[in-house]
């Protein structure tokens, strides 16, 4: 009886607020839900129609914020998402494993310096100091470790491009 009586009403609220016809119907029909799940609420039935109106209102406003956060506009074509691929995913793996396979490869001194240098930051000097080295000799040994990761990244199938993109 409820929804015979108010189901024009309501639709025609709720078109008054989204502006389209399928919004409204969505709308109308969610507030006689809402409004049967919470008559015990309704504290004065003679104002039920007010009470229900607002319920419409309120549904449609949602509707609305709901269908705006859900547009989107398009992304310019050259936009790059910031989560790699999987294909950026296995070469980066790959890489990783061959980088740790040629930095084992090295000797003891060359692979402190490496990892000092180019992973941790360390300046020449301070290296030098925790090896018990000249700072010459730590240059030395970084220039010629590095150019054995090279050697050894050239040797693998794809190694050219790989070192390319990390270049």
């Amino acid at each position: 009886m409820l929804i015979e009586r108010y189901q024009k009403s309501a639709y025609a609220l709720a078109f008054s607020v989204t502006g389209r016809h399928e919004d409204a119907q969505d709308a109308a029909q969610e507030s006689f839900l809402v409004a049967l799940n919470q008559l015990d609420q309704c504290q004065d039935p003679e104002r039920f129609a007010g009470w229900f109106m607002t319920i419409v209102r309120n549904r449609s406003r949602n509707l609305i914020r709901r269908e705006s956060l859900r547009e989107t506009s398009d992304l310019p074509q050259r936009t790059r998402s910031r989560i790699p691929t999987p294909d950026k995913i296995a070469e980066t793996s790959e890489l990783r494993e061959i980088v740790q396979q040629a930095i084992a490869a090295l000797p003891e001194v060359q692979q402190e310096v490496v990892l000092l240098y180019d992973l941790e930051g360390w300046k020449h000097q301070e290296i030098a100091e925790k090896l018990g080295i000249p700072s010459g000799t730590v240059r030395s040994h970084l220039h010629f470790a590095r150019k054995a990761l090279k050697e050894a990244l050239l040797e693998t199938k794809n190694g050219s491009d790989l070192i390319r993109k990390v270049q």
